[in-house]
């Protein structure tokens, strides 16, 4: 990486650049949950990991520069923040003194994401992966807890295995 061509995630949340679709950031946390729920290749810019996606193989993938680079920059976390706040948004989700809880309209939001095998429990899987990873650790231990009382509550529609991943991406996100 240069100063004249930065990592392709460093530019998508630094300098606006746009993604391998041609979208901002801005662009698509201004989409409605219809286009969230219906588009599958968003997710890997938005929440990076280090492991390519084979739902976006073209996708970026983090290195330790990166990382780094993440981690020193408040304006680059406070962006990945409004993404994760949208996609609670999304899961029907809002936080309230700190924490994470069940929005209003939670029971809406939650018959997209709350079935069994569903694509969402995979985005929330790197949702938990990559915040914690790139310096956003307190809002992925919050969406944890929130998870863990919903698949307490829920727990015929959420898999003890996906539940296992999410523990696992939690502690995984250093």
């Amino acid at each position: 990486m240069t100063a004249s061509s930065p990592h392709p995630l460093i530019a998508f949340y630094r300098d606006g650049a746009p993604d391998d679709r041609d979208r901002t950031l801005q662009e698509i946390l201004a989409w409605d949950d219809e286009r969230l729920e219906s588009i599958h290749d968003y997710i890997q810019w938005l929440f990076p990991t280090r492991e390519r996606s084979g739902a976006n193989p073209t996708a970026p993938v983090l290195d330790p520069l990166t990382i780094e680079l993440f981690h020193a920059s408040p304006e680059m976390r406070g962006r990945m923040r409004l993404a994760f706040d949208r996609m609670m948004r999304f899961y029907g989700l809002q936080w309230v003194r700190g924490s994470l809880s069940r929005a209003p309209n939670f029971a809406d939001r939650s018959e997209v994401w709350l079935r069994l095998l569903n694509h969402n429990h995979l985005r929330i899987t790197r949702i938990l992966r990559s915040s914690g990873l790139l310096g956003l650790k307190e809002e992925a231990n919050a969406l944890f807890a929130a998870l863990e009382a919903i698949y307490l509550d829920y727990s015929g529609s959420i898999t003890p295995r996906t539940f296992a991943y999410w523990v696992e991406a939690v502690e995984r996100g250093e």
